[in-house]
């Protein structure tokens, strides 16, 4: 592996190693860039997530060559999907589709992350943890033509034609290079997370009450991903759902169907709140620099739809690299992005009552398919042009 304070130059540095970053360093170097791949964080470490890939996702990773490897890390298929309003019955709907995708799939990022960025060193990018990026690096025009990075080697400049910011919703590529807020969400959610141990696969079970909602997501080993989420101005305050007696005692109040799903199952580990940020557009790419994942484009994690969004992108942005038209890429994620950067934003607010809650499922729902069938023409299209 290349020495990174050796080398001179790359096509792209990508500052950022989760499923947004490791998936667009793999694209671009299967594509035939010198790609590096950065990230301040030790290698394989966890992250805050719901983990729900939805079909998109599926299609994509498949088509990568990656999906098998996540599933052989004990990752249960998910064949059905299941709303509850209020105490209503549950809304169940089969996941097999035309598409050709029979399962969607919820690994733990420390798999998810981990096997994207296997495959990206695979497809020859060469890899740095534990590496903070700390500048950009300028040409006299003003063009970004590369970083400082921090290790324990001290700081070093390294030079790119292109920076790609993976780096999260609090992007620091995002503020070096000044990118603009287009848009921004008016509601954000608090969302409270455990792992649990001793619940029945019974596929996606998302739950919901007038003023709050809730989710159990089947993941590896087992586990299944339970999270309880209200509007962040709301009657709760999710901070104090602390351990496995706070957690339970949040559920109980606020989605008494949900608790007694999840009666007599036990947490693994402690629980992890969420307090909340609004929502984001930023400007998609300049000169020399893009934002790909949330450092782009971040919406409330109620819709869970962070994950299949990130891939999309990653997908796009290197296709639009390397047929030279990096100029495509903001025209193109903002069109697939907007319907469901504005549902998810409107579904965040908890103001709508259960009826408004069910509308506002049913225009995701079509928003969803609009993209996987984007993602699957796009796929074809690959596909025939090789």
């Amino acid at each position: 592996m290349t020495n990174i304070l050796q080398a001179q130059h790359y096509d792209a540095i990508v500052i950022g190693a989760r499923c947004a970053g490791a998936a667009t360093a793999m694209l671009m170097a299967r594509h035939g860039a010198k790609v590096l791949l950065l990230d301040r964080a030790a290698e394989g470490s966890d992250t805050l997530s719901t983990h729900a890939l939805m079909r998109g996702a599926v299609m994509q990773l498949h088509n990568w060559g990656v999906l098998p490897a996540i599933i052989a890390e004990n990752t249960p298929p998910i064949r059905r999907t299941s709303f509850i309003y209020g105490d209503g019955p549950a809304i169940d709907i089969d996941l097999s589709d035309s598409f050709g995708t029979q399962a969607l799939y919820a690994p733990r990022r420390t798999v998810l992350d981990r096997q994207l960025v296997r495959a990206a060193r695979e497809a020859g990018v060469d890899t740095q943890f534990g590496v903070a990026m700390t500048d950009v690096l300028r040409s006299p025009s003003g063009r970004v033509i590369g970083v400082t990075i921090r290790s324990t080697q001290g700081p070093h400049d390294i030079k790119a034609d292109l920076v790609v910011g993976a780096d999260g919703r609090n992007s620091s590529l995002a503020r070096h290079v000044g990118a603009s807020l287009k848009k921004r969400g008016t509601n954000m959610s608090q969302v409270a997370y455990g792992y649990f141990n001793g619940l029945q696969q019974r596929g996606y079970r998302w739950f919901w009450g007038d003023d709050c909602g809730g989710g159990v997501i089947p993941t590896n080993d087992g586990q299944a991903c339970v999270f309880v989420s209200a509007a962040h101005d709301g009657d709760y305050d999710l901070r104090q759902a602390r351990g496995a007696q706070g957690f339970s005692d949040a559920v109980r109040k606020m989605l008494p169907q949900m608790a007694h799903e999840i009666a007599g199952a036990a947490l693994v580990g402690r629980t992890v709140a969420f307090t909340g940020q609004p929502g984001h557009m930023r400007e998609a790419c300049g000169d020399g620099w893009a934002l790909v994942g949330d450092a782009g484009y971040f919406k409330d994690p109620i819709t869970a739809h962070g994950i299949t969004d990130a891939l999309r992108d990653a997908q796009l942005l290197a296709d639009s690299w390397a047929r030279g038209e990096l100029d495509e890429y903001p025209a193109i994620r903002d069109g697939l992005s907007y319907d469901i950067f504005r549902l998810s934003d409107e579904i965040a607010g908890y103001d709508c009552g259960l009826d408004g809650l069910g509308s506002l499922h049913k225009s995701l729902n079509t928003a969803m398919q609009a993209n996987q069938l984007w993602i699957a023409e796009n796929l074809y299209a690959r596909r025939a042009a090789a």
